[in-house]
């Protein structure tokens, strides 16, 4: 159940806001600081699209940093609570050792071709389908890539944003 009701965002001071909704995009509170400014927001969708019109309006720079704030899928090294959480959730903190090495060596191939990590809304898929869409896209050309990853982003935030404040 969502922690918080929207009319309890709207009410935020800008520090309690960014401490609440700051890790919705990862790594990267001063979207959810910019947002602040736009309140108040009617629901959660709102709220949703002006962190994304924020998000859209980025310097490709800036963008890339926050595709780079991402973990690597499978990966064991330390990551935002969110995203373990998320992980967990598809399995891809059960990988069997042929998966995770097959995981390991997709990475490592997408991120050589693209400089960033692979990033999927994992809450819609499971092992299987993860692994296939990380093949599929491995085809893809680097602003094709780029496109996706802000795509899956801002579809993650969604899901985070759903978990953390009730639309009512």
């Amino acid at each position: 159940m969502p922690a918080y009701s929207i009319s309890q965002i709207n009410q935020m001071t800008q520090d309690a806001f960014v401490q609440v909704l700051g890790a919705v995009f990862e790594e990267t509170p001063a979207i959810a600081q910019q947002a602040w400014h736009h309140r108040p927001f009617a629901d959660v969708r709102t709220l949703h699209q002006q962190m994304v019109t924020i998000v859209l309006a980025m310097t490709p720079e800036q963008q890339l940093a926050l595709i780079q704030a991402h973990p690597d899928l499978g990966s064991k090294a330390a990551m935002a609570t969110a995203s373990v959480q998320e992980q967990t959730g598809a399995g891809l903190t059960q990988l069997t050792p042929d998966e995770y090495e097959r995981l390991r060596s997709l990475n490592q191939a997408y991120q050589q071709k693209f400089g960033f990590p692979f990033i999927i809304a994992v809450k819609n898929h499971t092992k299987a389908t993860i692994l296939e869409a990380f093949e599929q896209r491995l085809s893809n050309t680097v602003l094709v890539e780029r496109e996706q990853a802000i795509a899956e982003i801002t579809q993650i935030a969604h899901f985070r944003l759903l978990d953390l404040v009730a639309d009512g």
